[in-house]
C-alpha cells in the first residue's frame, strides 16, 4: 500500500517512517513525486492537514497522509500554534524560531510556561474522500529557558517532558517516536486503518 505523505519537512517524513515501519505501509514524499507544497489557508490544524492531504492526493493519484502540528504555549496564547514553522518568518528556520519564543518568554517564571505539541493526521483514500481518516495527538509539557540535546528537530530543544525529565530533543528516537504528539496520532491512524478493513 503506497502513500504519499504530503509534507517536504524532512524531520516529519523520518519519523513518520519509523513509526510506520512495521507496517504495510510504503511511505512517499510528495517532492519525490515533484510535488510542492499546498497553501496552508486553514484556520485549523484540522484544515490545513486536509488541504495538504487533498492537494497532494489530486497530483499524485494516491492516497495521501497529511499532517499538520504546533507547539501551543500557554503563556502566548496558544502561540506559535498555527504558525510554529514561520513564527520568525521564514518557513523551517528551527533556530530563529527557537530564539523568538525564548524571548517571548524571557519574563515568564518557569511555572508559567507549560506548553504541547499539537498534531492532526489526515488520511484521504483520494482528493474526495468524503471520510477522511483523522487522528490526534497532544503531548504535554513546559518550555525551558534555553536549548538542551541535539536529536529531534524544530522546537524540540527547549520543549521539556517532565514524566521523562529530558527535552524532547535528549530522548532516544523510539522513545520520542512512541510518546510525541505525532507518535499518538499516528498510533491512532493504524488503528482507525484496521477498524476500516
Amino acid at each position: 500500500m503506497k502513500w504519499v505523505l504530503a509534507s517536504g519537512n524532512a524531520g516529519k517524513l523520518v519519523e513518520i517512517r519509523e513509526v510506520l515501519a512495521d507496517s504495510p505501509v510504503e511511505l512517499v514524499a510528495q517532492d519525490e513525486l515533484g510535488i510542492g507544497d499546498a497553501e496552508e489557508t486553514g484556520a485549523t490544524f484540522v484544515e490545513n492537514a486536509i488541504l495538504k492531504a487533498r492537494h497532494a492526493a489530486r497530483i499524485s493519484g494516491l492516497p495521501a497522509l497529511g499532517d499538520d502540528s504546533g507547539l501551543c504555549v500557554d503563556a502566548l496564547a496558544g502561540a506559535p500554534g498555527l504558525l510554529s514553522a514561520r513564527y520568525a518568518g521564514e518557513h523551517g528556520n528551527s533556530a530563529a524560531n527557537i530564539a523568538k519564543l525564548l524571548d517571548a518568554l524571557k519574563d515568564v517564571p518557569e511555572a508559567a510556561r507549560s506548553a504541547h505539541f499539537f498534531c492532526i493526521i489526515v488520511l484521504l483514500r483520494h482528493p474526495d474522500d468524503p471520510a477522511p481518516l483523522i487522528a490526534e495527538g497532544r503531548w504535554q509539557g513546559r518550555i525551558l529557558e534555553a536549548p538542551r540535546g541535539h536529536g529531534g528537530f524544530g522546537y524540540d530543544p527547549i520543549f521539556f517532558d517532565p514524566s521523562r525529565n529530558a527535552s524532547a530533543a535528549e530522548l532516544e528516537a523510539t522513545v520520542k517516536n512512541r510518546i510525541s504528539h505525532r507518535g499518538q496520532a499516528l498510533a491512532r491512524v493504524r488503528e482507525l486503518l484496521g477498524d476500516a478493513r
